[in-house]
Formats: C-alpha cells, sequence, structure tokens
C-alpha cells in the first residue's frame, strides 16, 4: 500500500497543482511561520472566485421593484373576447385587459409591466430608466421587506433612458453613489433586480468594455458587462466589489430578446447629473450649438493637416443656429469644450449636452491648418434632433474618375444651397470607392467652395494628393476625404 502510494504520488501533486490544491506531502511538515502561511492565502484569494454574500446583504434593502400599469387608449381585446385565442394564434399583438374588464364594463384595456430600481436618498427618491414608466398611469415600488408605495414620476429623460421617481417614505435605506470612470475593465461587479418578475435576482460578471456608443446615442458612454440582465432588470443598479453604484442596467443585445452575453448600463456619473436637474426642474436642459458633425479619422486629419485623427468635425452649420452666430464653418473640426479634450465626435454632443442653455462656452477648433478658439453661446435643445451625420464607403488610391455638372437654379433652391455646385452625374476608381455617388453635390475642397466644373479643376490640380470634399447629399453635409496615391 505504501509502495502504490509512493507511485502516485506525483501524479496526485500534478493534479493538486493544476487545481491550485494543496495536498499534504509524507516527509513534509507545513511552515509555522505566520508570515508565509499568511501569504500562501493570500495568493489562494487571488486565484479564488470573490463571495458576493457579504455584498448582497449590504446593498439589497435598496434595491427595489417597480410595477407599472399603463392605461391604453383604444384598441384591446380581453382574454374573455371568444377572438382572442384566434387572433392569437396568428401572432397579432395585443394588449392586455383583465378577465372581466372588457368594453362592457366600461374599463380600457390595461398593460403591465415589470422593472428594477434603486433608492438614491433616505426621504423616497428613487431612480430607473425612462423606458420603464414612461406613459404608465400607476407605479409601484416594492421594497425588499415588503413594504409598497405609490410612486410619483417626477420626470423622464429619453435621451438618457434615466427616470426619477418620488416616493411619500422617510428613512429608507439607500445607495452608495461610485465613479464609473474609476472603473476597469475586467473588474467584477453585480447586477441586482427583477428579471421577468423575480425580486432580488442577483447575477455577476465582469466589465466587458467602457464608453460604448451605440446606434443612435449620442449622450451615453455605455459600461457593456457580461452580466445576466434580462426583462425586469432596467433600470436596477450595476454595483462594484465595493458595493457602490456605478450604472443603471438599462439594455441587452440579444437576437433572441433573452440574455446572450452583452449587457450594457448607463455610467452613474451620467444618472446623477440628469437626477439632479429632474429634481429641480423636473425635466432634463441641454446646450444645443446646432451643428451636424461626423468623426475624424486618419485620411480626414491627413486632408486637414491635423496632428492627429482627434475631433469633431463640423459638416454643416445650421442657419441662425448659436454656431452660425459665433461663425462656426463646416470644415472646422472642434477639438476641446472648455479645456477638455474632445477624443471621439460622439463626445461633442454629450459635452455641450452637459452645459446648461445660456452657458458661453469656449471651443477649441482646428481651421486653415491652425489652432484656434472660438466662444459660443449656447442655445436651448428642442425635440429629438439629428446630433452627426456618418461617412459611408471606403478609400482606396488612384485618379479622382467622376463627371459632373453645374447645379441648376431651380435645384439650388430646392436644396437650399446658394454659392454654385456640382451635380455628380457618374463615379468610378476612388471617386466610387470613397463613397461618392451620382446626385451627391460637391459644395467645397479643401473648405474652398467649388462654384464652376473650370474651377473645380483648378482647385482639383492644386489639391495634392490628399484632400477632403464637402458633399452635400439629401438635407445632409458629410466630408468626404480622397486620396490620390
Amino acid at each position: 500500500m505504501k509502495d502504490g502510494m509512493t507511485r502516485i504520488a506525483p501524479f496526485l501533486g500534478s493534479l493538486a497543482l493544476a487545481f491550485g490544491l494543496t495536498l499534504p506531502v509524507p516527509g513534509l511538515v507545513a511552515p509555522a511561520n505566520a508570515a508565509t502561511a499568511g501569504a500562501s492565502a493570500s495568493l489562494a484569494g487571488r486565484h479564488g472566485l470573490p463571495d458576493f454574500a457579504d455584498l448582497v446583504s449590504e446593498v439589497g434593502p435598496a434595491v427595489v421593484n417597480i410595477s407599472v400599469t399603463q392605461q391604453i387608449a383604444r384598441g384591446g381585446v380581453s382574454p374573455d373576447d371568444p377572438f382572442y385565442d384566434f387572433l392569437r394564434r396568428f401572432g397579432v399583438p395585443l394588449p392586455q385587459m383583465p378577465p372581466g374588464s372588457g368594453p362592457r364594463g366600461g374599463n380600457g384595456p390595461v398593460q403591465r409591466g415589470v422593472g428594477s430600481g434603486f433608492i438614491v436618498s433616505g426621504d423616497g427618491y428613487v431612480l430607473t430608466n425612462a423606458h420603464v414608466v414612461d406613459d404608465a398611469s400607476e407605479v409601484t415600488v416594492k421594497l425588499t421587506d415588503k413594504r409598497e408605495f405609490r410612486a410619483k414620476v417626477v420626470g423622464v429623460d429619453k435621451r438618457t433612458d434615466v427616470a426619477l421617481l418620488k416616493v411619500d417614505a422617510s428613512g429608507l435605506p439607500v445607495v452608495r453613489i461610485g465613479d464609473a470612470e474609476q472603473s476597469r475593465v475586467g473588474e467584477w461587479v453585480v447586477a441586482v433586480g427583477s428579471p421577468f418578475g423575480f425580486e432580488s435576482t442577483v447575477t455577476a460578471g465582469i466589465i466587458s468594455a467602457k464608453a460604448r456608443r451605440l446606434p443612435d446615442e449620442n449622450y451615453v458612454p455605455f459600461i457593456q458587462t457580461d452580466v445576466a440582465i434580462n426583462p425586469g432588470n432596467s433600470g436596477g443598479p450595476l454595483f462594484n466589489l465595493a458595493g457602490e453604484v456605478i450604472g443603471i442596467n438599462s439594455q441587452i443585445y440579444s437576437r433572441s430578446g433573452g440574455f446572450m452575453g452583452i449587457s450594457f448600463a448607463i455610467p452613474i456619473d451620467v444618472a446623477m447629473k440628469v437626477k439632479e436637474q429632474l429634481r429641480q426642474y423636473g425635466k432634463v436642459q441641454r446646450g444645443r450649438l446646432g451643428v451636424a458633425i461626423q468623426g475624424v479619422d486618419k485620411d480626414l486629419a491627413q486632408s486637414f493637416g491635423l496632428p492627429d485623427a482627434n475631433g469633431a468635425l463640423i459638416a454643416s452649420v445650421e442657419p441662425d443656429s448659436p454656431a452660425a452666430r459665433a461663425d462656426l464653418r463646416a470644415g472646422d473640426v472642434v477639438l476641446s469644450v472648455n479645456g477638455e479634450k474632445v477624443g471621439e465626435s460622439s463626445d461633442l454632443p454629450r459635452m455641450i449636452g452637459d452645459l446648461r442653455p445660456g452657458t458661453r462656452a469656449r471651443l477649441g477648433i482646428w481651421r486653415d491648418n491652425k489652432a484656434r478658439e472660438v466662444s459660443v453661446t449656447l442655445g436651448a435643445m428642442g425635440g429629438e434632433e439629428q446630433a452627426s451625420a456618418g461617412r459611408k464607403g471606403e478609400d482606396a488610391g488612384g485618379k479622382l474618375g467622376l463627371s459632373a455638372r453645374p447645379l441648376s437654379g431651380q435645384e439650388a433652391a430646392q436644396l437650399g444651397i446658394e454659392g454654385g455646385g456640382l451635380v455628380i452625374e457618374s463615379v468610378e476608381g476612388p471617386s466610387a470607392r470613397a463613397g461618392l455617388q451620382p446626385g451627391d453635390v460637391l459644395l467645397a475642397l479643401n473648405n474652398q467652395p467649388i462654384t464652376g466644373v473650370a474651377q473645380f479643376r483648378k482647385l482639383l490640380s492644386a489639391a495634392g494628393k490628399r484632400f477632403a470634399l464637402l458633399v452635400q447629399r439629401g438635407s445632409s453635409r458629410i466630408f468626404v476625404p480622397i486620396r490620390l496615391e
């Protein structure tokens, strides 16, 4: 038996090493030195999984379940209706009505929903997602101790998907607010919420990415995680291991409607700025510049003489806007706002939106191969507006290869263009590969207005091998970089 143990000891040792286990080895005595023992324990802790139990027991009472009732103004079929099953089988979307509450009873159809939230002040203020409570006729907040409160919607901000609720209570448990900027990709995070109505559900994962931009989202640099988030988690908190809220769980990427390993949270600093405005004014007031922008890639940076591909390129300026009054122009590249660097074009809408209307802002811009500063008094943002213009196509070498004709007076009037322009009739070679299309209107080359075919040829011959064309496509204006090499 002893010989058998001797033969398998090396195997057991290798197995233990692979799985991080410690086995007693004959002839060896564990060290009695406390410092050595402590170091061993510390090493084992670093390689083990964290225990979230204490964290959850600490933060759990401040996380709430939110039930929503929405009165549908028209339409709707009760489950009691004989046509209900017939329509449902054929995939017709049906707003729910409680049994017995059909049209004869005088009650309209009712839609119910569930979400999550968390208490940010002991006097009853609760943060959640705007899409959870938007258009709700009744909102109920339920605590982990089974207390329920009817909640008032103080305000919603659809741009950031943040809503502030108020319940009539005091001495409530509250969360601690963390710093999302200090969070790091790869660190552990915990979500608490009510997926599918299952209250106080805890899931964990890591931060997968930061400052993630989603389509049509210009104000939120999302935190991406792999934490399991499902319908009903919306509005719930995302905690770091210190028990601090660093985000509000808001969206998932899914092809099935369920969790697929990609979830997005609103950084808590963005949410708290919105919360203060909603609490004070009932709505969010944002500054407005009045420009359409696009990103700056390497080719555009070289075309404009920029040292690096940072900033937001102004593609067009709205007439009589704050930008127009400050003499900002198409072709200017905004590099900073009040001294804060604009790294990506998507940073600019958020930075301007964080400032209140009437604020005088200092913009660092790049124009005519020089950096300069422009002062602008911001306007007030109204309804939803297009904040950026994308650039299509790929860049390639070769000759320009396009034919164009002057813009007619009628076409110029319809498009709102003054001072000339050329309509592209056909494209090939680099112009086609750069994304130019028949029907595009050429307005400027390296910020020099295009007034006619002959003048365009002169600008083209003097431009060198790299330049940028300002193009109007429909109602949008974009810069397209061209490389002739």
